[in-house]
């Protein structure tokens, strides 16, 4: 992995997301697998076969809220492309992981980048990084 952003900047990142939802004593696990682990998550639950850079299974046990799954291997290369930084794209995966498990959606193609799941996901990202 490129740059990897410290334990303390994911508990921020998930936390902010989580004070934006009902996730009163809520937890989830956060773990960062390989390229051929995430790709065998996504074509045994969503039938897509392909590695992503991330995936939210909501669980629904209280106090459970769920799990995320980074794959960084992934991510770095998307951050590469798109010119951007590898530890801050981490952190944006964990806000969007955390705000589909809460409940937020948004659309695909382009019309995600307007949507206001991603309009909030970026104001959090902005509160995250401004506090490290």
């Amino acid at each position: 992995m490129e740059s990897a952003p410290s334990n303390a900047s994911v508990d921020a990142a998930a936390r902010a997301a989580l004070a934006t939802g009902p996730a009163e004593g809520a937890e989830l696990s956060i773990t960062f697998v390989s390229a051929s682990s995430i790709r065998a998550l996504n074509r045994d639950y969503h039938g897509a076969d392909g590695a992503t850079d991330v995936l939210a299974f909501g669980l629904g046990a209280d106090p459970w809220l769920g799990d995320i799954y980074i794959c960084p291997e992934v991510t770095d290369a998307a951050a590469r492309e798109m010119g951007l930084d590898s530890a801050e794209e981490i952190l944006r995966l964990v806000i969007h992981g955390v705000l589909h498990l809460l409940g937020h959606d948004h659309p695909d193609g382009e019309a995600r980048y307007a949507s206001p799941m991603f309009r909030l996901q970026e104001r959090l990202l902005a509160e995250v990084r401004g506090r490290a």
